[in-house]
Order: structure tokens, then sequence, then C-alpha cells
């Protein structure tokens, strides 16, 4: 299969730290189709060689394992070509096309590698274009808009030009092999499934923490916050996957309509449920790794008294019969105690303990990051001369080693499901409006509370409300109990 990948903004951030190694690595895995061509797309004026030798400068940041030696760059290097575009001018998009049609490649991916407010723009005129045939498919990286009324508008122009079937909405946490294990994990196993509800489920857990700051993009960040950074796409994609119903089949629109269900069925908040069940907080100096830190005031490019919070812990609920009553707590937040993202399934304590210290209930940890893997809790008897005592053990499932060559990365992944047409791990419109939907009451809620964020030391696990809020379950944090 022939084919062209176009990555506007081809000389930013996303495109050099995410795209490029892991275009690379699916390059050495052998799962890059060889009759084919990646197009950077920037404002500046570069020659093919001149990108080429950008790209490979920029690979001495990417983590050594995934360094191309000279002769795999000088390989890989034959597909990357480059073009200027200024995205406003409709004669440019006429040049690429003519640049596409010369070769008329089988896939054309367009990937949105840009600031969000040019997603509008570049779609309009790749459809004036004639760039949106149905071989075309076009990637939208997050974040998808600021708020519904944005999402709304960006989704109408999409589909102004191309289908719902051509729109691939990017969530990279999608593509993290823990989280593509969660649908192996409930529904290609008998063993999880029938405890799935809420008669054995205590409390479920999600964790999407951080060591870092807003580093050098705290102009950026103050504008999004960790609301809409983490929880209104990360976090729900990941609540939804927990708490679905079996789809009818494995196919893309069956999986999405099960879990748009678990976003209709979300608890909506009121001014009253936010001050309640809504922490937010914003990090104050610190020490990280033994380290001292600045505050988040104090960071580059943050304006002075800002209000934006760079941690929430929320506590929801999924009102069906499946889940009614049990709670689900998402955190997220940057300069925690560390780079620490998984989900906590905790399991209801046995009915009747008739072994000594057998309070401590199972649980079951999909662990995302620095690793990716899963933990089992149990008890299992010790022996002891005065009875038996049961004490925790655990099952440990590390992925990379179950798998080994076999695992790809979370971008690797979905480039390669972009290329071949596969929609099962990209996110729907409606699915996305809805999550907008159901956050917009805590974004409102904030912006008339004079109070602001609730300050927390940087290396600690957030505000002490956070613990409160979860406390008043009976329950703690993972790294509490």
């Amino acid at each position: 299969m022939s084919f062209d990948l176009v990555l506007f903004g081809g000389t930013g951030d996303l495109t050099w730290r995410k795209l490029m190694p892991a275009l690379f690595q699916a390059f050495r895995h052998g799962k890059l189709p060889p009759d084919g061509r990646i197009l950077a797309v920037a404002r500046d004026e570069r020659s093919d060689a001149q990108y080429r030798q950008y790209i490979r400068d920029r690979f001495v940041e990417v983590d050594s394992a995934k360094r191309p030696s000279d002769d795999e760059f000088a390989r890989f290097a034959e597909m990357l070509h480059y073009r200027r575009m200024d995205l406003s001018q409709p004669a440019h998009y006429a040049g690429l096309k003519t640049w596409l049609d010369a070769r008329n490649a089988d896939t054309v991916v367009m990937f949105l590698a840009t600031a969000p407010y040019l997603f509008s723009v570049v779609c309009e005129q790749l459809g004036i274009a004639g760039l949106n045939g149905p071989k075309v498919r076009v990637v939208l990286e997050k974040p998808l808009g600021h708020d519904l009324a944005s999402a709304q508008e960006i989704n109408r122009v999409v589909r102004s030009a191309f289908s719902e079937t051509q729109a691939f909405r990017i969530d990279h946490y999608l593509g993290k092999p823990a989280v593509q294990n969660l649908m192996a994990l409930r529904f290609g196993n008998a063993l999880f499934e029938p405890l799935w509800r809420r008669e054995s489920i205590a409390n479920i857990q999600i964790t999407l923490a951080e060591g870092l700051g807003v580093g050098t993009r705290g102009d950026y960040y103050d504008t999004t916050g960790a609301l809409r950074d983490m929880i209104q796409n990360h976090a729900l994609q990941l609540l939804t996957m927990i708490a679905m119903e079996p789809p009818s089949t494995n196919d893309a629109d069956a999986i999405r309509a099960e879990k748009l269900k678990v976003l209709r069925s979300l608890k909506p908040f009121t001014p009253e449920s936010v001050a309640r069940d809504v922490v937010r907080g914003q990090y104050k100096a610190g020490t990280v790794e033994g380290q001292a830190v600045p505050g988040y005031l104090d960071e580059v490019k943050v304006p002075a008294g800002s209000h934006c919070e760079t941690f929430v812990a929320l506590r929801t609920e999924v009102q069906n019969w499946r889940w009614a009553g049990v709670p689900f707590y998402l955190r997220t937040g940057k300069r925690l105690a560390g780079r620490h993202s998984q989900i906590v399934v905790n399991f209801r304590e046995v009915p009747h303990p008739i072994f000594p210290g057998s309070a401590r209930a199972n649980k079951l940890v999909i662990k995302l990051q620095p690793e990716d893997g899963l933990e089992l809790h149990l008890l299992a008897a010790k022996g002891s001369a005065q009875g038996e005592m049961l004490a925790p053990v655990s099952l440990d499932l590390d992925f990379d080693k179950a798998f080994e060559s076999e695992r790809v990365g979370a971008y690797e992944r979905l480039l390669m499901d972009a290329m071949a047409g596969r929609l099962n791990l990209f996110v729907r419109s409606d699915e996305q409006e809805q999550a907008w939907r159901w956050v917009e009451p805590v974004l409102q809620a904030w912006a008339t509370d004079p109070n602001g964020p609730r300050a927390y030391a940087a290396g600690t696990w957030g505000p002490p409300a956070s613990s409160a809020m979860v406390a008043r379950d009976g329950c703690a944090w993972d790294e509490e109990q």
C-alpha cells in the first residue's frame, strides 16, 4: 500500500517529540509501508535536505533506545519531504494537491499537529482544494476546542469537508498498550466480567499524575488548565473504557456507542456538587526528587495572580444498573509526587471475614505509566502458631516483558491505525461533545468563584482537600492505603 502522510505543523514540538520518533519506530519494526512519503508542512523556507537534518538533530533529545543509527536514519530520511505553506493561502493548498496528485497514493493522511485555532482553517481549505476525497483521512490532535461551543464549531467545519469515518480525533492515551488491554481484559476473558459491577466493586480511581511543571509552556497552559488538558479527554476516555457495557462486536461504532452511553450516564454537576465533589489546586514552590522547584505563579510566561488550576480531583457516579452507587474518583495534576498514571479497581471486602487481619480488600491496578502492566492484589495465608494470618500478595504482569519486541508505543499504534482506517481507538464527535457538556458546569462554577484554586506544595499529592473528599466515603487514594 502506498501512502502519503502530511504533517501540518511539521517543525513543531509534537512532530519532533512524538510523531517522528513514532514513525521511525514503525519503520524500524517493519510496520511502515515502504512505498510511502512523509511530508512536513510549516511556514519557514527549507529544502528536503535541511528538514532531514533538522529532524536528525532533534533525535538526540529522544530516549536512547528509540534513536536511529546513522544507517537507519539515512534509510528512514528517504521518506521525509518538506513544503513551505501559509495555511491561510488557498494557492498553497492547490500546490499541495498538485504534489500529492503527481503520485496518487492509495491513502493520504492529513495530520493536524498545529495550534487548535487552525483546525477549522485547514479543514475548510482542504475541502475547497478538493483534498478531501474518499482516500483522504484527517487526524486532529487535542485539544479539540476550549468549551462545548468551540468544539461544536470545529466539528461543524470538519463535517463540512470530511465524513465521520474520515475524521480521526486522536487521544494518545487510547493508544497505550495497557489501555488497549482493557478491552481484552474485560471482554476476552471470563474471569473479571461477572465481578465488574456494583455488587463486587467498591470504587474506581483514575490517577494521571505528572512530576513536571509547566516548564516554558506557561502561556499555553494558563489558557487551558488541568480540567481541559487531562480530565475532559484522557481521564473520561479511560472511565468510559472501564465502565462501558460489552459491545455487540469489535466494530468501531459498536464500541464508541457504548462509550457514549457511559458519558451520557455520568451524574451531572450542579453548583452545589461542584463545591462538594471537585477540588482544584495550584502548585506552590516545593521539592521534587531533592531539587527545589518554583511555584506555578513563578513559572515562565504565567500571568501574575493566575487562578489556573494545575490539579483537579473529582468524584462522580455512572447512573445505570451496573454502576449505581459506585464512586468514580478522577485525579490529575502537575508537580505531584511522581509520574504515576494508573487505574485502581477496589473490590468490596468479603462479607464475613473468618481470618485474622483479612479486612484488606482485593484490588486490580492497571498501570499506564511509567510502565504498562497489571497488578492483582490478593490475600494469602502465611501461617502462624496462633492461627492462619493473611498477608497481601500480588500477581504482577509486565506487558513489556510479556510481549517484548511485539510492543508498540501509543503514537506508533495510532498512526498505523489511521493509515489503515481503523477507528476503534479514536474519538467520535458525539463522544467529544458529550464530554464537554459534562465538564462545562464545573468551568462555569469556577468562573464565578473568587477563591481560586487551593495551594499545594510541589512534590506532594495535591491539596489535602482531595484526600478529605474521598475520605467522606470511607475511602483513600491508592498511595494512602
